[in-house]
């Protein structure tokens, strides 16, 4: 019997996505390359803790859940964020950004400013410039100022990206010209904090990072995974991967997998099966299919 393992999730390292598993090991995802994996007969989705830690009940988590964690943990994890604000102390600096993810889908946001633009990546931000950088609550501060003032959220629902990501324009000029036009706004404001400093407008493309806007070699998704399911296999080639999802061309078309349902199941390979879980049509209600493939 193959050995089980499980997912700890998807990465942005300097040569692309990373998968990475329990125990430390990651898988390199390359453009062209076949993934493809099963999940265990009769297995059950287990949270997959807190802050490093394992969660204490072992508590069983719905198919659905892209975070993967019962209630307890996901209160612990979000009582340590950056984005709960009970860590005012962090003496990191940080770094403000307006980020793109489609047409009239822009966001204001902050990162640690050592990460450089993981976060922005791992969010599937097809676009982005940074805005400022210094202290963390300078850093939040400016980013309530932009919020209100620009009127562009600090988040976005995940789905909403995905829905766009088929429709993007074609170069990368077009593409950048919405958060262009939003930064010379936002640096012409008052009511900066002093110990904020500015940064000049920098467009920063990711289409062809992610293989995506004509910048990949596949056509657009058809569907995307909803859940996966014990027994259920996916398989197909890596076409386009942006923030957590993978593009995989499958026997029905291109479907998106997002990387975070994959958290807290056991995994086996399953080269050369067929896809068998869930799947909802990412053209709209209409035909949605929630059965198998």
């Amino acid at each position: 019997m193959a050995r089980a393992w499980k997912c700890a999730g998807l990465r942005w390292a300097v040569d692309g996505p990373v998968l990475r598993w329990v125990g430390g090991r990651g898988s390199a995802l390359t453009r062209g390359k076949r993934v493809a994996f099963a999940v265990a007969e009769g297995g059950v989705r287990t949270c997959v803790g807190a802050r490093g830690h394992a969660c204490p009940a072992g508590a069983a988590v719905p198919g659905r859940s892209t975070g993967a964690r019962c209630e307890e943990c996901a209160r612990l994890d979000r009582a340590h964020s950056v984005a709960a604000d009970t860590i005012a102390d962090d003496p990191r600096p940080y770094r403000v950004y307006l980020a793109w993810f489609g047409p009239g889908l822009v966001k204001v946001g902050i990162t640690a400013y050592a990460r450089g633009d993981a976060r922005l990546l791992e969010q599937g931000a097809v676009c982005f410039s940074w805005l400022g950088r210094g202290p963390l609550m300078a850093a939040r501060r400016t980013e309530e100022l932009l919020r209100a003032a620009l009127r562009v959220p600090d988040r976005i629902p995940y789905a909403r990206k995905r829905a766009v990501r088929a429709g993007l324009p074609e170069t990368g000029a077009e593409r950048l010209a919405e958060i262009a036009e939003l930064h010379a706004r936002a640096v012409g404001l008052g009511g900066w904090p002093e110990s904020l400093t500015p940064e000049p407008f920098r467009g920063v493309d990711h289409a062809g990072v992610f293989g995506i806007a004509g910048a990949g070699p596949g056509p657009p998704a058809v569907a995307e995974v909803a859940e996966l399911v014990a027994g259920g296999a996916v398989g197909g080639e890596l076409v386009a991967a942006a923030g957590p999802d993978l593009h995989l061309a499958t026997e029905r078309g291109v479907v998106v997998l997002d990387t975070r349902l994959m958290t807290g199941w056991e995994l086996v390979p399953a080269d050369g099966a067929p896809c068998a879980v869930p799947v909802r049509d990412l053209k709209g209600a209409a035909g949605v299919q929630d059965g198998l493939f």
